[in-house]
């Protein structure tokens, strides 16, 4: 229990460390002079967290538990404090960076103890539980973040998410401190950094556009090379859900980091206008997640991941469409929150499907390995290109980053039903 506590409190922090980022962005680009350079601001985290995958598992080998948990703190408030005190766009990367790798480095072996102890009626509670700690943070984060910055400034709001943060990894570490881990958490070193080198290439590509391409297709290649046989192709059963949450996370996660943009600069709101927007969507996923982890495990549900993608990538496309004519802001909320529903009907079941083996043909770090790629992966790819095509003052980037989004996740809608079907 101890164990599921401190998985749902870790997602509260990331909940508030979003709304705090996601909320500031507008703020923090022009004071550092980075409104050209979004992808930079945007990607560093979570290049630091697959830096970091690869030598997770070596780290705990080395250090132990509380070893590692003592490094990673470190990092962590490091990380932090750098992004915090930074004069220059690439100083604040860096201090993201150094975020996300420590929050990688008790990633794999976290999740990997709670498939092997949490049985998958509990992970689906633990999931839709996680899911509802966004209620909170989506009501009052963005107006509390607003509010803290106009009066400390955006660099000490940007520590609000630290005691969150200490106080699940705290938890989780108390839980399996005593686990060994898997011989198969040893992650192939250079393959794994074919995903961040990747992405790397993406974010610098602003001055020539055809390393973005190389960039992706070597990130995408690095994926394909780590996760399990089959992905690729989208094989039913673990190895589709895989893909589609790779291809969910593109077009979700791509879309929302740049919604404050999109408001403020595209479609021309107030910035408490855009925090409503920003709040809307992970609002209605707790909410729905609540009531749609009750039929997860239904044979009669296998198209809910699939409708559900459907109304996130209807949601995202309404958006879209607001670039092209005038939009009203109550139609912006309530394409944003039809967005969140979607989300919410397809996450969960797609989750436990990417975290179950039927066949035992995957141990549970081979999975938490996996899940993490996967979705990271997919936001990496998402923020990265959306950040890299919306870095210029025209709505034109924009644009493209949004259409592709919604076409990201009308094929994730696509793929979903091959997640949920019986490998053969």
């Amino acid at each position: 229990m101890i164990l599921a506590i401190g998985i749902v409190s870790l997602e509260f922090a990331a909940a508030v460390t979003s709304f705090v980022a996601a909320t500031l962005l507008p703020v923090i680009a022009p004071d550092l002079g980075a409104r050209n350079d979004l992808a930079l601001l945007i990607a560093g985290s979570t290049l630091g967290l697959f830096v970091a995958l690869p030598l997770a598992s070596r780290v705990l080998r080395v250090l132990g538990t509380r070893g590692a948990l003592g490094v990673g703190i470190v990092i962590y408030i490091g990380g932090l404090v750098l992004a915090a005190t930074s004069q220059a766009a690439w100083v604040f990367a860096a201090g993201q960076f150094a975020n996300g790798l420590a929050s990688g480095l008790l990633a794999v072996f976290g999740i990997s103890s709670a498939i092997r102890h949490l049985d998958e009626q509990l992970r689906i509670q633990v999931v839709a539980a996680s899911s509802a700690m966004w209620i909170l943070p989506a009501l009052v984060g963005p107006a509390a973040t607003l509010g803290l910055q106009h009066l400390v400034g955006w660099r000490w709001t940007l520590l609000v998410p630290l005691p969150f943060v200490l106080f699940g990894r705290l938890l989780v570490v108390r839980t399996v401190r005593g686990d060994p881990p898997e011989e198969s958490a040893h992650r192939p070193l250079v393959r794994t950094l074919l995903i961040p080198l990747g992405a790397a290439g993406v974010v610098l590509s602003v001055q020539w556009w055809p390393l973005a391409i190389i960039g992706a297709a070597v990130a995408l290649a690095g994926m394909v090379s780590l996760l399990p046989e089959g992905t690729a192709r989208f094989s039913p059963g673990t190895p589709a859900a895989l893909g589609t949450m790779v291809l969910f996370a593109v077009g979700y996660f791509g879309a929302d980091s740049l919604i404050t943009v999109l408001l403020t600069s595209g479609l021309r709101m107030s910035l408490g206008q855009a925090a409503i927007v920003l709040s809307a969507a992970p609002l209605c996923w707790g909410l729905t997640s609540l009531l749609a982890t009750r039929f997860t495990s239904s044979r009669n549900t296998r198209s809910l991941p699939s409708i559900g993608l459907g109304l996130a990538a209807l949601g995202t496309a309404v958006l879209t469409a607001g670039l092209v004519v005038s939009m009203p802001f109550a139609v912006a909320v309530v394409a944003w929150a039809a967005g969140g529903i979607g989300v919410g009907l397809s996450y969960p079941g797609l989750y436990i499907r990417s975290t179950t083996s039927s066949s035992g043909a995957f141990t549970a770090t081979d999975l938490a390995a996996a899940v993490i790629t996967a979705e990271c992966t997919g936001q990496l790819l998402g923020r990265a290109i959306g950040g890299t095509l919306s870095s210029s003052e025209s709505s034109g980037g924009l644009l493209a980053s949004y259409v592709l989004f919604a076409a990201v996740l009308v094929v994730a809608a696509g793929t979903a039903r091959r997640a949920l079907a019986q490998a053969p």
